[in-house]
């Protein structure tokens, strides 16, 4: 179309003509429009703003067009209207195209706002454009709100306000004020709020709801700057609460009527008890008083919130006896809403605290007989007293003894008791179960049971509920079984078994019997611990280092014996198995009569050693090395105690038990300790030989054979250690080698055709380095004497040892004249020579060892006996006949004589004789000469 067709005025009436034919149809088909079926497309506000603009282009407009478009714009309205009605837009979008057809119909409406023959047309379009900026605040679209209001106030403008006269339209320029004030908060731009809001104060037209729509309109701004909870908001807010109750009280002024003044009075107290929130927020106590004694006073308010507003000024100034009062009176106040009176007892409880706890529950108690609580208000009275109990203390206990007495109440009870209450009554016994535990990590355990059972009143008798309660009669019993009233611990557990019998009641039971030292009864609770369906091996282990601790060892014992059956059956154990034979050992050594029980473990320790090897039972690496050393210096150190207790059975099977320990092998090694598996199999024959003396019962030769293999075991490791006998002191001590020969020497005389062998044992060990005399006089001693002696051995050992002591720069002769004595035994009663040569020469050997001696050096009881023995030797000579030898036995005992002191009478008699004896000898020579 060309600019000069359009111009033409022909032209210009027929395109807005058929522009406002769009417009009404568009209209039409959102008349038809049904919301409940489709959601509203945004076609419709979108072609009618491009139609809109296209018959904007076209004005002016003559009057009988601007008042088709004003019958349009209200058939737009209308529509949106009936739309809204249907309220179904539950989505943003339907709001914002509901929103947006408005502000359409506010176009048009502006567009033909001065057709004649239409009173006030500026308020009409201004209304318009009023109500969608209400729209697009709601939907927090500012701008658009902003826009709206902003054309309604410029419509405005022009009237003369004196002009207004309908009580619509000065309502509305009031409400516009108020609209644009509170968008241009939302936007923060508060100083034009707040101007806007000083504007409307010239619109109030002495109407009491618009006195009341402004003070109320400043009063919800304090509001909104008192919740923000900031110093400068709070100055802020008081400011504005003010102005709110200036206009009350200018409305008041002005207002006569009894209904519009009652209002006013109601905002006026609602006010004043805002200003009494802002005053107790700057801690103005004294002023929140004053406000509160208006109210009462003047006002006759009897509003809940008054309550407490006095009760917190009371408290901030200290005064808590009048806190408590209001929090008192609040019982007797049947109109204060629960909310109120339990936000009133948490506030007086915050700042009074523990002191305050038995006024609370009175007040909570008296609340109970005035009105009906709910549960809810029950749980958040109680959850206040009890506060932190972490850490405890006195304050703590003194709240949980308040709660306790709470809680018992039967009218909490039977609050708390509907099957409606479920949820509470769940609340209630956690909130009392997580006091109690605090109570019990704070060791206060009589407060902490006494919560415990005060919880267990909050867990229903059902089916549903038997693992809780039983879970309650198990802490319970904890608690008594740490306050030491060991009977009613055991009255809960029991308790607690008939509803779960499991495994935490059955080791609760077994530590009662512990504590009341019932050491029967816990070993029998030990014992039937793994037929608890949850039982675990660990609850052994548990067990043991529980009974350690209450130093009773059987039970302990009996734990750990317990325990070790579970080894072989491949169960996952909480610790390894050559641990618990380890404590087991250590627990009984603790007890000096316990040999047998520890022999007995060793045994069961050693056989598992061989069913498992070495590195599986001790270990590897450093560990199964100190295990193993363990185990092996504990047998040695056993069979050395038992055999000091002369023991010698058990000696001897620790003995054999450590050798076996010694030679366990670790990490590849070619063999163990062999110096102590030598030593061990050598000390374990010899408790073997010690046991058949001490019983006095012969060893079968079964046991001799054995004894001896032993013993050629460790003289095999001994020879593989060293191909010389004399090297074998670098290796081992020479107390074990002696016996080893002496064990060796004793075991071979039990059999037949071996003395031999005997003597040629006896003079290796004489020749090597390691032996000293004392060996080999033990072993003359012991092989001249008993049934199996052997005179060749002992004559051996015993001139040896004679040769070595003399040989020594001191010789002990205690020692040499014993040995003296046992040779002149031997050779005397085994005649080892006929012409007693062997003998005599023994006399001549004591004889030249006492030369040269000092007085009493050599023992005189020994050299008078050999002086005598001599002497008597040559009775028998001289019966038979034997002159020369009888005189030679007679000169010996006589030489002997001479060096012993004390015999001089002896001397005499004896030197005497041999003169008579010579004479007449010589007188029997001559007769048989002649």
């Amino acid at each position: 179309m060309k600019i000069d067709d359009i111009s033409s005025p022909e032209l210009h009436d027929d395109l807005r003509n058929q522009l406002c034919s769009q417009i009404e149809s568009s209209i039409k088909d959102i008349e038809k429009h049904v919301p409940a079926t489709a959601a509203l497309p945004d076609s419709f506000s979108t072609y009618l703003r491009r139609t809109l603009s296209q018959l904007n282009s076209l004005s002016p407009f003559p009057n009988s067009l601007k008042l088709h478009i004003w019958k349009l714009s209200y058939r737009l309205w209308n529509a949106c209207v009936d739309l809204s009605n249907y309220n179904v837009a539950g989505i943003q979008k339907h709001h914002e195209e509901h929103a947006k057809l408005r502000q359409v119909s506010a176009d048009l409406l502006f567009l033909a706002a001065d057709v004649c023959g239409i009173p006030s047309p500026a308020f009409k379009s201004a209304s318009f454009f009023y109500k969608t900026g209400l729209i697009w605040h709601d939907l927090r679209k500012f701008e658009l709100a902003n826009y709206c209001f902003e054309k309604a106030s410029d419509l405005l403008s022009k009237v003369d306000i004196t002009n207004v006269s309908e009580y619509e339209e000065k309502k509305l320029l009031l409400d516009l004020n108020i609209a644009r004030s509170r968008t241009a908060w939302e936007v923060s731009d508060r100083n034009l709020a707040i101007a806007l809001l000083c504007r409307s104060k010239n619109v109030l037209f002495a109407f009491a709801d618009n006195y009341k729509s402004l003070a109320n309109q400043y009063l919800m701004f304090g509001k909104a700057m008192l919740s923000k909870n900031e110093v400068s908001g709070v100055n802020e807010a008081l400011k504005l609460m003010n102005e709110a109750l200036e206009l009350c009280e200018r409305g008041l002024t002005v207002v006569k009527r009894t209904g519009e003044t009652l209002a006013l009075k109601e905002l006026r107290s609602k006010t004043l008890r805002f200003l009494g929130a802002s005053h107790l927020q700057r801690d103005e106590f004294e002023s929140v008083l004053k406000c509160v004694k208006v109210l009462r006073d003047g006002e006759k308010d009897q509003h809940p919130s008054l309550s407490v507003l006095a009760m917190k000024a009371w408290l901030g100034l200290g005064r808590f006896g009048e806190a408590e009062k209001e929090l008192r009176g609040m019982v007797v106040d049947k109109g204060i809403p629960e909310g109120v009176w339990v936000s009133a007892v948490e506030s007086y409880f915050q700042v009074v605290g523990a002191a305050g706890a038995p006024a609370v529950k009175g007040v909570f108690l008296g609340l109970l007989g005035r009105c009906h609580v709910s549960a809810d208000a029950a749980i958040r009275v109680v959850n206040k007293v009890i506060g932190d109990p972490a850490g405890g203390g006195e304050e703590a206990r003194l709240r949980a003894n308040v709660v306790s007495d709470l809680v018992s109440d039967d009218r909490i009870l039977t609050l708390l008791n509907g099957d409606d209450a479920s949820k509470e009554r769940t609340a209630m016994h956690a909130l009392l179960w997580n006091c109690a535990a605090e109570h019990f990590r704070s060791k206060d355990l009589q407060t902490s049971a006494d919560i415990f059972e005060k919880s267990m009143l909050y867990v229903p008798s059902n089916i549903e509920s038997r693992n809780l309660r039983a879970k309650g009669f198990r802490v319970l019993c904890l608690c008594y079984m740490g306050l030491s009233q060991l009977d009613r611990a055991q009255e809960y557990i029991n308790e607690a078994e008939k509803l779960e019998p499991n495994i935490a009641s059955a080791f609760l039971k077994f530590k009662i019997y512990l504590q009341k030292n019932e050491c029967d009864g816990a070993i029998t609770q030990v014992q039937a611990l793994p037929s608890c369906l949850d039982f675990t091996t660990e609850f052994l282990s548990l067990a043991a280092h529980e009974a350690i601790a209450c130093h009773c060892l059987p039970v302990a014992v009996s734990s750990l014996s317990l325990l070790l059956n579970f080894y072989s059956t491949g169960k996952q154990m909480p610790i390894t198995e050559v641990v618990v034979f380890r404590t087991l050992v250590t627990i009984l050594a603790q007890d000096p009569q316990n040999d047998s029980d520890i022999l007995k473990q060793m045994k069961r320790a050693h056989s598992r050693l061989r069913e498992m090897s070495a590195e599986n039972f001790f270990g590897k690496g450093e560990i199964g090395r100190r295990e193993r050393n363990w185990f092996s210096v504990n047998s040695w150190n056993s069979g050395v105690k038992t055999g000091q207790e002369n023991q010698y059975a058990i000696c001897a099977e620790f003995f054999r038990l450590a050798s076996e320990f010694y030679g366990a092998s670790i990490d590849e090694e070619k063999e163990g300790n062999h110096v102590m598996v030598c030593k061990s199999l050598i000390m374990t024959v010899s408790a073997i030989i010690s046991d058949e003396k001490l019983k006095t019962n012969m060893l079968l030769e079964n046991e001799v054979k054995e004894a001896i293999s032993l013993l050629d075991r460790a003289g095999k490791m001994l020879m593989s250690s060293s191909t010389e006998y004399d090297k074998l002191e670098a290796i081992i001590e020479p107390n074990f080698l002696f016996v080893h020969t002496w064990c060796a020497f004793d075991l071979h005389s039990r059999l037949d055709d071996t003395g031999s062998q005997q003597l040629l044992l006896i003079k290796r060990f004489a020749n090597s380095k390691c032996c000293n005399p004392k060996h080999l006089l033990q072993i003359g001693i012991d092989a001249s004497q008993g049934p199996s002696s052997n005179h060749e051995v002992a004559i051996f050992a015993l001139s040896t040892c004679l040769s070595t002591l003399l040989a020594l720069p001191s010789p002990d002769y205690a020692s040499v004249a014993l040995i003296v004595r046992k040779l002149v035994s031997l050779r005397s009663i085994h005649g080892v020579d006929t012409n007693d040569d062997a003998t005599m020469e023994t006399y001549k050997q004591a004889y030249r060892i006492m030369v040269g001696l000092k007085e009493g050096e050599y023992p005189v009881e020994e050299a008078k006996w050999l002086s005598m023995t001599a002497w008597n030797r040559a009775a028998v000579p001289v019966r038979m006949g034997h002159m020369d030898e009888a005189k030679r036995w007679m000169s010996m005992g006589l030489e002997l004589a001479n060096k012993v002191p004390g015999m001089q009478a002896y001397r005499s008699c004896m030197e005497d004789f041999i003169a008579g004896f010579e004479k007449k000898y010589q007188g029997h020579d001559d007769c048989q000469s002649r």
